[in-house]
């Protein structure tokens, strides 16, 4: 039954849709600041789902045949975004148990070491022995910050990213980095993956992609910055690799808000197959290729994810930003 449901709204050849699922980790165990994060049990049972009810193919392929107007009944692909450690320790096993493929889209300045700005807060707030913050003086308009109990601390984080989101990068590094210190922790320096793993996902059979080196607001940057951090996130993943890297995919990924015209153009003057926003839809013959819109989605039990997955098939605009040379799929 969900099968033929999924099929009639995602059929094979020229009428077909693509279903681009977006993650970024899959912990371990629960987390009791993000409990409703993936576990290794709860992407097994979500793997299992795909599995049975989708047709997912290895992303590049994908490209090529939603182009060709070629793709299977239920077509789908799967992506993880940013280059979490937890991508090759805890996904990449549970992918190859169910036969899936996957693209995973890497910043690359945060590899063998580094930490992405908002984990810097996360681990600062999870990790503070302080019954509360004062940040008044770094973020105006934030009140001090209950940091005893785990819902505190999510409030606090929340609040925290909130205000540093969109502050100039070099800004909100220091920012970051004195909120650290104020909240007197050591922060950890493996979250991200090294290049070994990357490495190592490549040679499973898995696709890496491009998503800048320092993961900035595109939209936000000088031209020459934003091309600077498209071009160079690619040629140091080729580095590692020693394969082509054709795929590419907007840090944060919003339309207008995190990429814009200019954006999609330096994408394109680079030479990229494709690139992925995070505006929810789904791909099809009509879809800009560097504006393949991903979903991500939530529930838990199987009759709440198919449903959702069907929702989430249903013809409707694809938001997308219009950049002047921006060419669809030909029809």
């Amino acid at each position: 039954m969900i099968r033929s449901l999924l099929q009639w709204r995602s059929p094979a050849g020229p009428d077909a849709r693509l279903s681009v699922l977006i993650f970024h980790r899959v912990r371990p165990e629960p987390d009791a600041l993000f409990p409703e994060e993936l576990t290794t049990e709860g992407f097994a049972e979500l793997c299992g789902w795909i599995a049975r009810w989708f047709n997912t193919l290895p992303l590049p392929e994908a490209v090529q045949r939603l182009r060709a107007g070629t793709l299977p009944p239920r077509a789908a692909a799967i992506t993880f975004d940013d280059g979490y450690a937890d991508n090759h320790d805890v996904a990449l096993p549970v992918l190859r148990r169910a036969g899936l493929p996957a693209t995973f889209f890497v910043a690359t300045g945060f590899l063998d070491g580094g930490r992405m700005w908002n984990d810097s807060v996360i681990e600062a707030v999870r990790r503070t022995q302080a019954g509360r913050l004062d940040l008044t003086d770094l973020l105006p308009g934030i009140a001090v910050l209950p940091c005893g109990r785990d819902a505190e601390r999510r409030a606090a984080v929340e609040q925290i990213i909130g205000h540093t989101k969109y502050l100039d990068p070099d800004h909100r590094l220091d920012v970051v980095g004195r909120i650290a210190e104020r909240a007197a922790v050591e922060l950890p320096t493996d979250l991200m993956m090294s290049s070994e793993q990357v490495r190592r996902l490549h040679a499973a059979g898995m696709t890496i992609g491009a998503h800048t080196v320092s993961h900035p607001i595109l939209a936000r940057l000088p031209r020459d910055h934003a091309q600077q951090e498209i071009v160079e996130g690619r040629r140091r993943l080729e580095q590692i690799t020693g394969g082509a890297v054709r795929l590419f995919a907007y840090p944060n990924g919003k339309p207008g808000a995190d990429y814009h015209a200019e954006s999609v153009e330096l994408v394109r003057a680079a030479g990229f197959d494709a690139a992925f926003s995070t505006a929810w839809g789904v791909a099809s013959r009509t879809t800009d290729l560097l504006q393949i819109p991903r979903f991500t989605p939530w529930d838990r039990t199987p009759s709440r994810f198919a449903l959702r997955m069907l929702h989430n098939l249903r013809p409707r605009p694809v938001q997308a930003v219009q950049a002047p040379s921006s060419k669809a799929v030909a029809a």
